[in-house]
């Protein structure tokens, strides 16, 4: 394994998906997740860092992903299924909003196909 591109695609890819959760989720679409007076960004961050550590993973270690068309291709699938999983758990608990749902999956790959196009851009670029 490239510890190398697994440290710097993972980092970068968590970079960019913190930046577009800020664009989404606090700008866009804050209906979707109200932020409450509580709300810990750091542990946003640590999620958004654990994101792109895993998509790097897959890049690296599992698929060999290193050109941004074919990380674009593969984070939106990523980001589709961690959607699905995520909002499939989270209205398992309360009413079902579907409009919300399917904004939040559609956000989830879209943001997945920048991150996973980025990653695999900076992993492509690093030796």
């Amino acid at each position: 394994m490239n510890v190398k591109k697994l440290i710097i695609g993972g980092i970068v890819g968590g970079i960019v998906d913190y930046l577009l959760g800020g664009l989404f989720y606090g700008a866009l679409f804050p209906n979707i997740y109200p932020q409450s007076p509580e709300v810990k960004h750091e542990f946003i961050l640590l999620g958004c860092l654990t994101f792109g550590f895993l998509v790097s993973y897959i890049f690296t270690q599992l698929a060999s992903v290193s050109n941004a068309v074919s990380g674009l291709k593969a984070g939106a699938i990523i980001g589709l299924l961690s959607g699905l999983y995520m909002n499939f758990f989270m209205y398992a608990n309360q009413p079902a909003d579907y409009k919300l749902m399917l904004t939040d999956v559609g956000i989830s790959v879209v943001m997945g196909a920048v991150v996973g196009a980025v990653v695999a851009f900076v992993n492509g670029k690093i030796k």
